[in-house]
């Protein structure tokens, strides 16, 4: 799982538009897609697992005007 969000963070910091060092935010499908596709391919994570971690991120993101923070993970 570790590596796994170590992933995620490193794409959320390319494809952000925020300036270097800052929140690194990406829209929440974005964001959605790429855990997904990411968990999928590690095989290790439950499905449900995964769905309940997006559901928690999303409500994050709701406040937040849709984006994802690194902070949020």
């Amino acid at each position: 799982l570790q590596s796994l969000l170590s992933s995620v963070k490193h794409a959320c910091e390319i494809l952000t538009k925020d300036p270097e060092g800052g929140a690194a935010r990406i829209p929440f499908k974005t964001f959605s897609f790429l855990y997904s596709y990411l968990a999928g391919i590690d095989g290790e994570i439950p499905k449900e697992e995964v769905e309940v971690f997006l559901h928690k991120i999303k409500e994050e993101a709701d406040k937040q005007s849709g984006m994802v923070l690194l902070r949020n993970f």
